[in-house]
């Protein structure tokens, strides 16, 4: 089992910025990717940033220029930093990591959410 701890959310004016953390712990052996989504209430669901192991980003259009994904491989750690916050981007975020132990494939894990608000 893999376990995700995030930290970062909050409350923030437009225009304000937040950085988001998660940590992956637990039967690792290796990560291919992690990531964040966002679910906004009455919505699905949805991919706001990803990072690979090797460095590779990929984002959502409408944080593109506005958000950057981040990772520390040696601490199984992602960051997303949050600038120039809308309050269309108010949602619960999620983090998501993609790892396998020594004896199972490749499976998705999520953290329990993190509260998002922009608002003035």
């Amino acid at each position: 089992q893999v376990q995700l701890v995030e930290s970062g959310g909050g409350l923030v004016q437009p225009g304000g910025s937040l950085r988001l953390s998660c940590a992956a712990s637990g039967s690792i052996f290796s990560i291919r990717a992690m990531g964040w989504y966002r679910q906004a209430p009455g919505k699905q669901r949805e991919l706001v940033a990803a990072i690979t192991s090797a460095g590779s980003t990929n984002y959502a259009d409408s944080v593109k220029g506005r958000f950057t994904i981040s990772r520390v491989n040696a601490k199984n750690t992602v960051y997303l930093q949050m600038n120039s916050l809308k309050p269309e981007d108010t949602a619960v975020y999620y983090c998501n990591c993609n790892s396998r132990s020594y004896n199972t494939p490749f499976k998705d894990y999520w953290g329990q959410g993190t509260q998002v608000t922009v608002s003035s």
